[in-house]
């Protein structure tokens, strides 16, 4: 008898789908309330790059003297670093206005969309630098790039409240 197959995903892209929420307080990273998340802002619209949110663990050799081929185990999970690139205003009423350099809270990740029961991730953060670049010459809309440390391991496939 055949392996039973994977459920078929209903494939999608990010945009207009996944939902980046700036969070100021969580009791609890793996059971946040719905107030909890309907008191944070929404930076979805904002945002034009995301960068490092995932998490893996290092890989460790593990070699022996009996064989040529080198073995591995998961090794400690460093988070990666992670940012988020949002547009700046001209009138610099921005995400400058919400994040600052010391900050902390959480980031969440609402993977398909803010779905009760779906799946999203909850990074505990720290604000590391806001940044706004001077491009010139203008090839690309104004930038304001914030930078995160994470500070705790993040809540992965936590459900969504309804």
């Amino acid at each position: 008898m055949p392996a039973t197959p994977l459920t078929a995903s209903t494939r999608y892209i990010a945009p207009e789908i996944t939902k980046i929420y700036w969070v100021d307080t969580i009791a609890s990273k793996a059971s946040p309330t719905r107030v909890e998340l309907d008191a944070g802002t929404d930076v979805t619209g904002e945002v034009s790059d995301a960068a490092g949110w995932e998490l893996a663990a290092d890989n460790v050799a593990t070699p022996d003297g009996g064989s040529k081929f080198v073995s591995q185990v998961s090794g400690r999970i460093n988070p990666p670093d992670t940012s988020l690139a949002c547009y700046a205003s001209e009138d610099t009423i921005d995400i400058r206005d919400l994040l600052a350099r010391g900050d902390t809270g959480f980031i969440v990740i609402l993977h398909g969309g803010d779905v009760a029961g779906q799946k999203m991730t909850v990074w505990p953060v720290r604000v590391r630098s806001v940044s706004a670049p001077v491009d010139f010459p203008a090839s690309n809309a104004s930038m304001v790039n914030v930078q995160f440390s994470v500070t705790s391991a993040p809540a992965e496939n936590v459900a969504i409240p309804a």
